[in-house]
């Protein structure tokens, strides 16, 4: 407890910055500009001139995860049976080296990207690209399966363990020593120091701010008296994150392994009711869904411009291709990397595939997807299962805190693996780290959500940049790995274990 104090109480002389009131207005003019002026580079439209305006970073993703796809003979169908088997433990070995499970690896991931991004990266992306922008999302996840294949595989087989048995691993070691044996060493050291640079930004950004932002704008919608106060919220937020983040990754394992599932199931129950509720409509709405998305000629920029939204915000809400999973899985316990591969497709599965469209489906039952009356982000997937269920906006309150700490708690040890891997694994560097994270908790808190998801945004599928390009390199020898591993998986050398 003494560690935890000392490191928010760096926190406490911000409060001496202004007595005033409008302390978050005063906050979001600082950040605003700077990331106005950053989001010019990281989103920049190659195309644009030529009538084609779709990011260089969403194009950049799409195409990589149709690669792996294809490449990997359609791992994202053929893995999925295997997968479920990994997660029950059927193929557990005692002694595998590692720090966590199977099942405690994929949750530790999930928490990582099934949150905020389901519930206001999906109402973000239908208040812009409306209906039709859902299908670009589940197509998205689903070529998005083969990119954590890939990705996670390779996670495992690059991971550095100590004398502990702690793991440090992910694309700034799979980027740096797989271009090495390639013959490329300088520009997989090159590659691994910039996508180290943009976990620590994505860290701080959709992994942090985003989440702060959005579960404090849950809350004053719930609560208007709490409206200008983010910058308290933020500091009680940044309180409790600092009680799990000061136990690593077994402390966020054994936290996320009992959040995630309860969070998730509640969410996924209380959609599922409303879907029931509306069981007859639900051939209408895939209507919508697939009309919109080839049709949208009266929303800005057309098919295209769908189809750019639901690509970004679905790459936000997965995070396949931006390797920032790729750190958590490889604390597994397995000296099968191949199968922590096969374990991560189920990501994007449940994240996009499911539950996304399942968020989609509710907002377009209420009518909000055609008429978000000026709501956006959370608030607007609030008012559309409160228009069905009254109470369910204290539900959801609860939902969005409890998706917003977990993913803040995993991100946290993506960050500060990325920072270590930058500065050096000593404890004064990761303490260092874990104050900056717990100062941006509150800046998230308090900036405006237009601010926050440009520069979440950018950090985050800037990592796609240089991990999607070594992924490149290093596929056929993930492929090479895939087929010996369902060879001895056949013959039975692999065994399931009782």
């Amino acid at each position: 407890m003494k560690k935890l104090f000392s490191l928010l109480a760096i926190l406490i002389p911000i409060v001496s910055f202004s007595q005033e009131k409008g302390l978050d207005e005063k906050i979001n003019d600082i950040i605003k500009p700077a990331v106005d002026a950053m989001a010019s580079v990281f989103f920049y439209r190659p195309f644009e001139s030529i009538g084609f305006d779709m990011p260089l970073v969403v194009l950049w993703l799409v195409v990589g995860a149709t690669f792996f796809t294809l490449y990997m003979g359609f791992i994202n169908l053929k893995g999925l049976k295997h997968a479920f088997q990994l997660i029950r433990g059927d193929y557990d070995k005692p002694g595998d080296e590692g720090e966590v499970s199977h099942f405690q690896a994929l949750v530790t991931a999930l928490s990582g990207t099934v949150g905020l991004g389901n519930i206001a990266g999906v109402a973000v992306a239908i208040s812009i690209g409306g209906a039709g922008a859902t299908f670009w999302m589940i197509l998205a996840g689903f070529l998005g399966m083969s990119s954590k294949f890939v990705e996670c595989t390779l996670g495992v087989k690059y991971r550095k363990l100590n004398d502990l048995g702690e793991v440090s691993g992910g694309p700034m070691y799979y980027l740096s020593e797989g271009l090495s044996k390639k013959g490329y060493a300088g520009l997989g050291k090159v590659l691994a120091v910039v996508f180290a640079i943009l976990a620590v930004g994505g860290s701080f950004g959709g992994g942090n701010m985003f989440q702060a932002n959005q579960s404090f704008a849950q809350l004053a919608n719930v609560f208007p008296v709490f409206v200008g106060n983010g910058f308290w919220y933020g500091l009680v937020v940044a309180f409790f994150v600092g009680i799990v983040i000061i136990g690593g990754i077994k402390k966020i394992a054994s936290v996320t392994d009992k959040i995630v599932p309860f969070m998730v199931g509640i969410y996924v129950i209380t959609s599922l009711i409303i879907i029931f509720v509306n069981i007859s409509h639900v051939g209408d709405a895939f209507s919508q869904i697939f009309a919109g998305a080839f049709t949208a000629d009266g929303i800005t920029g057309g098919v295209i411009g769908v189809l750019v939204v639901g690509f970004q915000r679905a790459a936000f809400s997965n995070e396949a291709g931006v390797g920032s999973a790729a750190i958590a899985h490889s604390a597994v316990k397995t000296d099968e990397p191949v199968s922590e591969g096969i374990v991560a497709l189920l990501e994007p599965f449940v994240d996009t595939i499911v539950v996304c469209t399942m968020t989609a489906l509710v907002l377009i039952f209420s009518g909000f997807a055609q008429d978000t009356q000026g709501l956006t982000g959370s608030a607007l997937t609030s008012a559309a299962f409160s228009s069905v269920l009254p109470w369910f906006k204290y539900i959801l309150l609860v939902a969005i805190i409890l998706f917003a700490f977990s993913t803040m708690i995993s991100w946290s040890y993506y960050g500060m693996k990325a920072w270590t891997y930058l500065f050096g694994n000593t404890k004064k560097m990761e303490n260092l780290y874990k104050i900056l994270f717990l100062v941006f908790v509150v800046l998230g808190s308090s900036a405006s959500l237009g601010a926050v998801i440009d520069f979440s945004d950018m950090m985050i599928l800037g990592m796609a940049f240089p991990n999607i390009l070594g992924l490149y390199f290093l596929s056929s020898e993930v492929k090479n790995d895939l087929k010996d591993y369902f060879k001895r998986l056949k013959s039975g050398e692999i065994k399931k274990y009782e």
